[in-house]
């Protein structure tokens, strides 16, 4: 039993048991279709690359939240981050589109980086804040209709396009997904990440520049989160309201999932990828067992109150 727990780490523990809801979800999804329509489609390649391919917008606005949690912190502006990236984006269009929608993010996250870190307001409510001002400048923006304008041929190929056969968007997300980890683990940034997490109070006390780190995770999130928006907004050929809005719990249910503790300090980002494909298939799976959006939203948050359970008391009897 020893030997087990020294092979497995804490972290690796709930790395393990999503891996393995993964794949019980995968024999009932399997089984279902088996039963109904006397078919397996979700063991075929072809099944799982599209459904990493829809994943990867998911992904790549989970990458960036995940960044925010393991300070402590939340991130509730990623759904009109997403939305305002893709309509400024398709309304500049040509070579400047992708570039407009990512300073989008990146204006976002500097905001809550300051709101946040310099005034000390607390994140759930800054962020909460910024989101619904920013829906309220879309609108104004937009007049309450969705954008005439349509996303540009590069948006279309980074998100529904492909190179040697492997999807545009997944290449993409593999591209933040390599950088998020070397920021995380090879990087004095992310060695701060971890210790304003775990400690804000000692690691300013050792020397950190918390605040500063507090914006810099901000700033990653909201640059993520427009480039999902955008990729997005390239799938769908167009920018409409409220498409980032499905994004935001799962997102954070992803994060969760993957180990990453809510209350900050402690999470792999691998656990964020392995905790994105479980949410991608579950909801596949849902999708043909033609379970409501409500029913998946009720998974969603029930998933992350329990983790959220489990993780403060862990914090309160280790402090």
């Amino acid at each position: 039993m020893n030997n087990i727990t020294t092979l497995f780490s804490s972290e690796d523990k709930p790395i393990l048991i999503a891996s393995g809801f993964i794949v019980v979800i995968l024999l009932i999804g399997t089984a279902y279709t088996l039963a109904t329509q006397g078919t397996m489609p979700l063991l075929t390649a072809n099944y799982l690359m599209l459904q990493l391919q829809s994943g990867a917008f998911l992904g790549i606005a989970a990458a960036g939240i995940m960044v925010v949690i393991l300070l402590g912190h939340i991130d509730l502006s990623i759904p009109w981050t997403m939305t305002a990236a893709a309509m400024m984006a398709t309304t500049v269009g040509s070579e400047l589109a992708i570039p407009t929608g990512i300073a989008v993010g990146l204006a976002v996250g500097v905001i809550n980086g300051l709101g946040v870190g310099y005034l000390r307001v607390p994140s759930m409510i800054f962020t909460l804040g910024l989101d619904s001002a920013m829906r309220g400048l879309m609108v104004a923006h937009t007049g309450g209709y969705a954008p005439a304008d349509q996303a540009t041929p590069l948006m279309r190929y980074l998100a529904s396009g492909d190179f040697l056969g492997i999807p545009m968007s997944l290449c993409v997300w593999t591209a933040v997904s390599v950088i998020i980890f070397l920021i995380l683990r090879k990087t004095t940034f992310g060695k701060s990440i971890y210790a304003t997490g775990n400690k804000e109070a000692a690691a300013y006390l050792s020397g950190i520049r918390t605040r500063r780190v507090i914006l810099g995770a901000f700033v990653v999130s909201g640059v993520c989160a427009a480039l999902a928006g955008v990729l997005l907004a390239g799938y769908s050929a167009k920018a409409y309201q409220g498409m980032g809005n499905p994004f935001l719990l799962p997102a954070i249910a992803a994060v969760v999932l993957g180990g990453t503790h809510i209350l900050g300090g402690k999470g792999r980002y691998v656990g964020t990828l392995v905790g994105v494909i479980l949410i991608v298939l579950l909801n596949s799976v849902l999708s043909i067992m033609q379970m409501p959006e409500a029913g998946r939203q009720i998974i969603y948050g029930t998933v992350i109150i329990c983790m959220l359970l489990v993780y403060g008391r862990g914090q309160k009897i280790s402090s």
